[in-house]
């Protein structure tokens, strides 16, 4: 552990990079479920974190993570009966946010929205817990063993707490909402032996009073320290300047001769931005992400072959208009920027329709994904239904007057609009987005600017290039043989 924590904060603090900063005690540790009935518990092996509440809440804005909260008026009307968060007091909100079961006065424990398999996510992402509530994990408690570990490597007797659950939390990343639990930080260091303590003098000398001589004071220790940056402060800015504090601290403590316990040297302490600690996590996505690029960028050569093809069709029909304009003095680059400005048109307002329609889908696929997860409204399919039955009248009515074309589109849209609405009956809550897969329990949904805009270019550069061919081509018409052309 990090001896004088509070010495190292209070130096980051003064930092104008730094917005806040908390220790945290981190260990693995073993957490023995309520559930089920009987002696046989389920046990969950679990990551702890000892936290101050306030100032862990000021890096990482946890209080707004607790998911069990009174419900306002408008959740209320979606909740059903039995669900907790209607009849939920103010006070049971801040026990959470403080750690601190208010009923029986002792710490208490906010465990991950997934750490507890009684919890059953709903395809609209929603939680209720199973059994018709009776499982929902603030009514219990949690017993929770750690196991305490000397600097010399060596495994101490086990330390097992029972800790009321007074909230859960949710993250919006899957493995944390599974594996980690949140205790109070007092309580973490106790258990761990973490604490301050008193250093006897190891000789085995007695003090006055025939007690072991105490010979200095053992501080309490952290696993790690969080620290936010200040607006506008970068993540690598940042941990530039925490290094250069800790330096500092560590110098001043090597100086300080009441230091009992000196920190680590400076070189094997990790000093990490939140996307390298993470990597493990970004690392796949950014890669999904990356082959999702390659992939859909294979849509800028259909849309270059489609823009060609058209072109070339174009070309073909107004040959000789081609040519009149060629006989009455217009030049090759003329002719050639009449077709390449067509493109250019083309691909501008092709890629802004479609940036629209995007920033629509993206801004709200959550909504959406929700929709998904409900069974479809009834007028939806009702709605279906009726608009296949005037199709399939007006089907009627273009083969009795032996239009073969309108024929064939009516009876197009009669088969889609029919396969529309049983597809729409048979429909039921479907949960498309997996947190377990996708590691992330919400789908994101913020629109990055420079790919946007990357991705718009792209299109215009190959909507030109489709009619570039097509272009040169018409350039190159001869007047003579163009008047001439049938």
């Amino acid at each position: 552990g990090l001896p004088d924590y509070q010495r190292l904060i209070e130096r980051i603090q003064l930092l104008p990079e730094a917005a806040a900063a908390t220790p945290i005690v981190e260990t693995y540790g073993l957490l023995r479920m309520p559930y089920p009935e009987g002696d046989n518990k389920d046990i969950a092996t679990v990551q702890v974190w000892g936290v101050d509440p306030a100032s862990f809440d000021a890096v990482t804005d946890f209080d707004d993570m607790l998911y069990w909260r009174p419900a306002d008026p408008v959740v209320a009307t979606r909740l059903l009966p039995d669900d907790p968060r209607l009849t939920m007091s103010p006070s049971f909100l801040e026990d959470g946010k403080r750690l601190h079961d208010g009923r029986t006065d002792r710490p208490g424990a906010v465990l991950g929205i997934h750490v507890s398999v009684a919890n059953e996510r709903k395809s609209d992402g929603s939680y209720r817990a199973r059994g018709g509530g009776y499982w929902w994990m603030p009514r219990h408690e949690v017993s929770l063993t750690l196991v305490p570990i000397s600097g010399a490597g060596k495994i101490a007797e086990p330390k097992e707490v029972i800790f009321p659950v007074v909230n859960e939390f949710f993250s919006g990343v899957f493995q944390i909402d599974k594996q980690r639990v949140i205790i109070p930080l007092d309580d973490a260091q106790r258990m761990l032996r973490l604490n301050e303590a008193l250093i006897v003098d190891p000789s085995g000398e007695l003090d006055e009073d025939g007690r072991p001589k105490v010979i200095g004071i053992d501080p309490a220790r952290a696993s790690k320290i969080l620290v936010r940056a200040a607006p506008g402060v970068t993540p690598e800015m940042l941990r530039d300047r925490v290094a250069e504090a800790y330096k500092a601290f560590e110098q001043e403590l090597l100086l300080d001769d009441s230091a009992v316990v000196k920190p680590p040297a400076a070189a094997w302490v990790g000093i990490l931005t939140w996307e390298q600690v993470l990597r493990d996590l970004i690392g796949p996505v950014e890669k999904e992400r990356e082959m999702m690029r390659i992939l859909f960028s294979i849509i800028y050569l259909v849309c270059a072959g489609l823009v060609l093809s058209i072109f070339w069709a174009i070309v073909h029909e107004k040959t000789r208009d081609i040519g009149i304009l060629r006989s009455v003095g217009a030049a090759r680059t003329g002719i050639l920027w009449i077709f390449l400005r067509y493109g250019l048109v083309i691909g501008v307002v092709g890629s802004i329709i479609g940036l629209g329609l995007a920033w629509i889908v993206v801004r709200n696929i959550n909504d959406i994904h929700a929709a998904i997860g409900h069974d479809a409204p009834r007028w939806s399919w009702i709605g279906a239904f009726v608009l296949a039955a005037a199709a399939q009248a007006m089907l009627v009515r273009s083969a009795t007057r032996s239009a073969l074309l309108p024929t064939l589109l009516w009876g197009f849209g009669t088969c889609v609009l029919g396969l529309l609405g049983v597809g729409l009956l048979l429909h039921r809550g479907t949960l498309i987005w997996d947190p377990a897969v996708y590691y992330f329990t919400v789908i994101p949904n913020h629109v990055d600017p420079v790919a946007a805009v990357t991705t718009m270019i792209g299109a215009v550069v190959f909507s030109l290039l489709g009619a570039s061919i097509p272009a040169a081509k018409a350039a190159e018409i001869e007047p003579v043989r163009a008047l001439r052309y049938e």
